[in-house]
């Protein structure tokens, strides 16, 4: 069989800066990377002895990136609804994790989300959580791609003792797994309300050794701010910059309570914002100031947090919320736009992850990460503006066929990776007995 394919697709949304959708097209698939982007008759032309895909009224998209999320959580989805953050944290999830959590809790939670994420059409979880080496096997296992954490929490857990030993822990991970092409690593420390400035120094060392982007919850909650400024006498955001974390290689998750200044100091230091809308909204934390942080430029991605706090791990869902909430809250139907909420799940979220040449869009000598997005159903008719049906429109049940690494995971509606009979009969019995045991 030729390991060429053609996809052809009656939309094209490369995502490319500035590139139209583009109509009767296709894109061309060679082993793992993309070869082209042409006209139906070109591709045909040029590659005849090319395997076809017929996608139809369908649209084809860059892989989505989940930009933060915890995906053994998927086993905790529904535990502890309609709560504040920090009554959901210590009363219900925090003693629920030192009872259960271990390398295969892990493992079954996180291959769990990889399901979920790939029937989503989202091809990579940057993911923070305990035990990574249960994280790297699920993505191996799976075929999605992640972005596994070294995951630092000052307290003892039923993972590590202290802070050197999540580091230590961590790093082993890292060095068992480094180089395999599906994984990245982030240096993750869990919030400033939990890791101390000797541990924040270690792990921007630790990222700066390995060059490695970080991860971390920041600016979540009012509670959280107020109580730095009146431990430390400082905002978070200013006790992190005098540690020096606060730049390009930082992934900051949340960011819901900030002031003018500090929306130009992320700017000018180039540090990347992760906005979390239903799960901010879920928890009653608040709403990211979005349309300052798009005037003064800060690079802003999505992510839809774990399932025990979201509880869907739906960037379709999330690409939407970020469209509507930011007009809502301003008043101003201009503010961003579907393209830019689509761009903040593809292209913006690669350059977050230090992987903008390799992926979030689909542009040739790229990694083959593709979505197809069938409009053909009744409730997504008629079609104007592709871009914006996605945006307004469509959802997760509407993604048909998703390929990573040219390596197609989603075949119709249908995993070729996993068994899924098998994975829900596992998690199940994790959750039975989580029930009887609480």
């Amino acid at each position: 069989m030729s390991t060429i394919k053609i996809l052809k697709g009656r939309w094209v949304l490369t995502m490319a800066p500035g590139a139209p959708v583009l109509e009767r097209h296709a894109v061309v698939l060679e082993g793992e990377r993309i070869a082209a982007v042409l006209p139906w008759d070109e591709a045909e032309a040029r590659y005849p002895a090319a395997e076809r895909v017929e996608l139809g009224q369908h649209v084809l998209i860059p892989g989505l990136i989940n930009g933060h999320t915890h995906s053994a959580m998927s086993l905790l989805r529904g535990v502890a609804d309609d709560l504040a953050l920090m009554d959901w944290l210590n009363n219900h999830i925090w003693p629920l994790e030192k009872k259960w959590v271990s390398e295969d809790w892990t493992y079954q939670g996180s291959l769990l989300s990889a399901a979920e994420a790939l029937r989503g059409g989202v091809t990579y979880l940057n993911d923070m959580y305990f035990f990574p080496t249960a994280m790297a096997r699920a993505a191996l296992d799976s075929g999605i791609r992640a972005g596994v954490s070294i995951n630092v929490i000052d307290f003892p857990t039923g993972y590590a003792s202290g802070p050197d030993d999540y580091i230590a822990k961590g790093l082993a991970a890292y060095e068992q797994f480094k180089g395999e092409a599906l994984l990245d690593w982030t240096s993750a420390p869990h919030a400033p309300y939990t890791v101390s400035d000797e541990t924040f120094v270690k792990l921007r060392q630790l990222a700066e050794q390995h060059e490695l982007q970080m991860h971390c919850h920041i600016h979540e909650t009012q509670f959280e701010v107020d109580e730095s400024v009146k431990q430390f006498g400082m905002r978070p955001l200013e006790r992190l910059n005098k540690l020096g974390l606060l730049n390009e290689r930082m992934m900051a998750v949340h960011m819901v309570h900030l002031t003018e200044a500090e929306i130009e100091m992320l700017a000018a230091q180039k540090v990347h914002l992760v906005h979390n809308p239903n799960s901010n909204l879920k928890l009653a934390s608040g709403v990211q100031p979005l349309k300052a942080l798009e005037a003064a430029g800060v690079n802003t991605i999505l992510g839809t947090d774990g399932a025990a706090s979201n509880n869907r791990q739906d960037m379709f869902g999330e690409i939407r919320a970020a469209a509507l909430l930011a007009k809502g809250v301003t008043g101003d139907p201009l503010t961003v736009s579907a393209r830019t909420a689509l761009e903040m799940a593809t292209i913006r979220a690669a350059k977050a992850m230090g992987r903008e040449a390799d992926l979030g869009s689909l542009e040739p000598g790229k990694l083959a990460d593709v979505v197809a997005v069938s409009l053909d159903a009744l409730e997504c008719r008629p079609v104007y503006h592709a871009d914006a049906q996605l945006v307004y429109v469509a959802g997760r049940e509407h993604v048909s066929d998703v390929w990573v690494g040219g390596r197609q995971l989603l075949k119709q509606r249908e995993l070729t990776s996993i068994d899924v009979s098998a994975l829900l009969e596992r998690s199940e019995a994790i959750v039975e007995r989580m029930k009887t045991e609480r």
